[in-house]
């Protein structure tokens, strides 16, 4: 009988992708989504969310921009003034790279700007229970 021909171990696939593992474990919502979001329809619907309770905060403090969720409206209120909320805004600014401004890039067309989007912190509803 002959050597197995087998290297390595069960664990050996863990060690291969550790890169990939590290940069997708908290990965959010690109920000063309986020684009996508924050039109009116969607985003009303985003922000009054029946209760769930598998989300944190059961779905019912919900942060637009940063698309996240939060325990209790003291820590959305909180996360506004953070610095990640701000630069989050501030990249939301620039309108969306779209298929036209890539075939205008590769010179099948005038270079057109990208134009700035006006985006304000969303405003917070309290309820008084």
């Amino acid at each position: 009988m002959g050597k197995s021909k087998q290297i390595g171990n069960h664990k050996s696939d863990k060690k291969k992708n550790i890169a990939k593992t590290w940069k997708t474990k908290r990965r959010t919502k690109d920000l063309d989504e986020i684009h996508s979001d924050m039109k009116p329809e969607t985003a009303s619907k985003l922000l009054h969310q029946e209760v769930d309770y598998d989300v944190t905060g059961c779905a019912q403090h919900y942060c637009l921009h940063c698309a996240r969720y939060f325990v209790d409206m003291r820590s959305l209120k909180e996360h506004f003034k953070t610095k990640l909320h701000k630069k989050r805004l501030k990249q939301l600014r620039e309108e969306p790279y779209t298929q036209a401004e890539a075939e205008r890039a590769a010179g099948m067309g005038s270079y057109i700007a990208p134009k700035t989007v006006e985006v304000k912190t969303q405003s917070v509803e309290e309820d008084m229970d």
